[in-house]
């Protein structure tokens, strides 16, 4: 009896070709071979120039003489099939691919901008710049040195390793107080929101101050867990802190305090002490997001919010905007009483980041790469700002630049009632770009919402796009 599934072992088709599943049909052995390989190399199961097994082992696979094998492939082979090669083996032969018809022609379309070439939203980071041969050396030395239950579903807290890898930079560079039991190991900020977010609605949390100014996916994420958002009111000092008193509902406040996004102001250091006072006095809880913590330019380093209270204070950060959003790494501190509900809310293991990842990062902490790459990026995204800069006071000298001093975008004040339009004329320039009303809470403040501008990220384009994308924003602008 034939079994249908050719698997021989893969120290034999290293040398002979690949897996090959073959059904044979038929009334014999090798017309049923035959038909079976014609019709996969016909559909095109099997590509054009895939290499078959040595016919000594598909017979082994399938049970049956080699002859029979052999036979099948020189029928083939006569037919034009196959092509056989001394020294080369058996492969599937190159046919001309069958012509498609032609689509029919799509129905006329109204006039609208088309995919644009340039882009300056805000929120990502030069992925041209992802440092590839370094990420590479530390994948390499953390894959040698990995102990074996690494590759096991492993703790839900996250690796060791990274975790005392990050409370060490953390709290060199940030001045967090951060301990690697505190600290878990999240895919990215939204995931950290999320878990945060199942904990106070397990402790019947209802409400959550938010700040004016924001991301709506974290707006929406609430809402989505259950918690109604409530924002703060905003000034040039910062959100008004002071208001989370006369807030009966909340149960915690999500705050940017280091360089408020998108409006990239410090928290004034009273309303940072507002905060952590209203979560002492009424058991609340503080979420710092740290988006872009490293990157400083015209003055010295905003320490985290954390320092103040670490019981009190959450600290999220992600390696999305220094290094790539797509590592999908970030992790949180935690207060002590929470660690152990918020491993609960994850899950038993580590399911969201691989582990191996995670040793990657941590070798790439440990070894200075990261601060070495930090400090790269750093000079060249305030290059990119001064540019940013240049251009617009020569070509749009009306237009103000604020939320410059750190971070990886900037403000461009607009006249009241433009910011629409030059979003749109934007478009036309082939530029994505985003304005303020985009990153504004449905429920600010009417001032909050009349005010016009556009949120440019000068972090986004590579090299070879950033003159472009700067010539069509200023051609865009009033």
């Amino acid at each position: 009896m034939t079994d249908p599934w050719a698997t021989s072992a893969v120290a034999a088709h290293v040398a002979a070709g690949v897996d090959l599943h073959v059904e044979l049909a038929g009334p014999g052995l090798r017309s049923g071979l035959t038909h079976a390989l014609r019709e996969a190399a016909r559909t095109g199961r099997l590509a054009p120039g895939t290499r078959l097994p040595s016919s000594r082992s598909l017979a082994a696979d399938l049970g049956v003489a080699r002859n029979t094998v052999a036979d099948a492939y020189a029928e083939l082979v006569a037919e034009g099939w196959l092509t056989a090669r001394q020294g080369s083996g058996t492969s599937v032969a190159q046919r001309a691919a069958v012509p498609r018809r032609a689509a029919p022609a799509a129905a006329p379309r109204r006039r609208t901008p088309g995919k644009p070439a340039y882009s300056l939203l805000p929120g990502a980071p030069d992925l041209a710049s992802f440092p590839r041969a370094e990420w590479l050396k530390a994948a390499r030395r953390a894959l040698t040195e990995a102990p074996n239950e690494a590759f096991g579903l492993g703790d839900a807290r996250g690796r060791p390793e990274l975790r005392t890898a990050i409370a060490g930079y953390l709290a060199r560079s940030r001045g967090v107080r951060a301990d690697p039991e505190r600290i878990v190991v999240c895919s990215g900020f939204v995931h950290g929101l999320t878990l945060i977010a199942k904990v106070l609605r397990g402790r019947r949390v209802r409400e959550m101050a938010v700040e004016s100014y924001g991301l709506d996916i974290h707006w929406d994420l609430l809402a989505e867990a259950g918690l109604r958002t409530v924002p703060l009111g905003f000034d040039a000092l910062g959100s008004r802190t002071g208001e989370l008193m006369g807030l009966r509902g909340a149960g915690a406040v999500l705050l940017t305090a280091a360089h408020q996004f998108p409006m990239g102001v410090p928290l004034h250091p009273e309303r940072r002490s507002a905060a952590v006072d209203w979560a002492r006095t009424t058991g609340g809880l503080v979420l710092e997001d740290d988006y872009d913590g490293e990157f400083r330019y015209d003055r010295q380093p905003v320490g985290a919010l954390q320092d103040l209270d670490p019981e009190r204070v959450v600290y999220l950060g992600t390696a999305g905007k220094a290094l790539a959003p797509g590592l999908r790494i970030g992790w949180m501190v935690l207060p002590e009483a929470l660690v152990e509900p918020v491993t609960r809310a994850k899950g038993a293991f580590e399911w969201t980041v691989s582990s191996l990842d995670q040793l990657t990062l941590a070798e790439f902490v440990e070894s200075g790469a990261y601060d070495r790459h930090v400090r790269g990026m750093r000079l060249r995204y305030r290059r990119r700002r001064d540019q940013l800069v240049a251009a617009l006071a020569e070509r749009a000298p009306d237009v103000r630049v604020t939320g410059i001093a750190a971070g990886l975008h900037a403000v461009l004040e607009l006249p009241p009632g433009t910011e629409d339009s030059v979003v749109r004329a934007a478009a036309w320039q082939g530029l994505a770009v985003y304005g303020l009303g985009r990153h504004t809470h449905p429920s600010a403040s009417a001032a909050a919402r009349r005010r016009d501008a556009l949120v440019v990220g000068y972090g986004t384009p590579p090299d070879s796009a950033w003159a472009g994308a700067l010539d069509a924003l200023c051609r865009a602008l009033p």
